[in-house]
């Protein structure tokens, strides 16, 4: 995307990035910045918030730190109130944050909290942080929100049971509430990520020699979505991932039509269904390589707790 057509979309406008103190959140926060937004950075860590907002305003941006743990949903209603009573509207939301697990599930017997820990921060906190923001989209004219989800679902790749429910939960709750929204000019966008290079990948051993995208690529993509609604399946997941989890007919996106190239489609308004538009919902990481190109693992088990992109 080009700088000056990002410009044109965010220049002068409040956008939230959740997980913006590293990786894809940080560098989408940076990127948005200098295209004329307002940024607000979310984490966990005010110390990392802070860097990141010192580098944005040293390259003549501006941005502003909210501290918050959104696996705790009262935290994230408590910090949405906080944002809607200080700048009364946020025009942008970027979900980003997360966390990821990898473990199978006969190791899981005695781990419930694999689940709790993951739904909190997937599913449950985002989705009552937007909860409370809509309400201000919908009172002072509409809005945008971006879901950053994964490709992962498209097959169900073994060991990420809990990570994928949960943000197949969040990616559900949203695609749903995408036919209500519309009708208060609030539009939705999805990006349903490869494996990404970052640090919540580093945990997790069978991934470090396994094709990925960078931060930077994947925060190009993130900010495309935030440019125009759209939803955005890798090409592997496009020609025939199924696992049932599909666009809103007719919903933010769907109604300005397929666009085409790179991996981006946004359905149609005739509730036709691409292949990419049939593609499941579930957690950035757990979705590349594509089925045949994971290695098979005899009948030893691999554990892996996954980082967090909240940090």
């Amino acid at each position: 995307m080009s700088p000056d057509r990002l410009r044109a979309a965010v220049a002068g406008r409040t956008v939230l990035v959740t997980g913006a103190s590293e990786g894809i959140g940080a560098v989408t926060a940076r990127r948005l910045a200098a295209a004329g937004a307002v940024v607000l950075l979310v984490a966990r860590t005010a110390s990392r918030l802070e860097q990141v907002r010192d580098e944005i305003v040293a390259g003549g941006g501006v941005a502003y730190v909210h501290p918050a743990d959104l696996s705790v949903p009262a935290e994230a209603a408590a910090l949405a109130e906080e944002l809607l009573t200080r700048y009364r509207r946020i025009d942008v939301v970027v979900n980003n944050a997360g966390r990821s697990i990898r473990r199978a599930v006969a190791d899981t017997a005695d781990r419930f909290h694999d689940l709790e820990r993951t739904i909190n921060l997937n599913y449950l906190g985002p989705a009552q942080l937007l909860l409370v923001l809509l309400s201000g989209m919908r009172t002072t004219g509409g809005g945008h929100v971006v879901n950053v989800s994964t490709a992962g679902l498209a097959i169900n790749a073994p060991h990420w049971s809990a990570y994928h429910a949960s943000k197949a939960a969040f990616d559900t709750w949203l695609r749903t509430a995408a036919a209500e929204l519309r009708h208060d000019d609030v539009t939705v966008s999805t990006v349903y990520c490869n494996l990404v290079r970052t640090r919540m990948l580093a945990p997790t051993a069978h991934y470090r020699r396994a094709p990925a995208m960078s931060a930077d690529e994947a925060a190009g993509i993130v900010c495309r979505a935030v440019a125009r609604p759209r939803i955005w399946w890798p090409w592997w997941a496009r020609l025939g991932g199924g696992g049932g989890h599909a666009a809103p007919r007719g919903g933010a996106g769907a109604r300005r039509g397929a666009t085409g190239g790179g991996g981006d489609r946004t359905g149609t308004g005739h509730g036709r269904r691409g292949p990419s538009a049939a593609g499941p919902a579930g957690a950035v990481g757990a979705g590349w390589p594509p089925p045949r190109a994971y290695p098979r693992h005899g009948g030893r088990r691999r554990v892996a707790d996954g980082g967090r992109r909240d940090r």
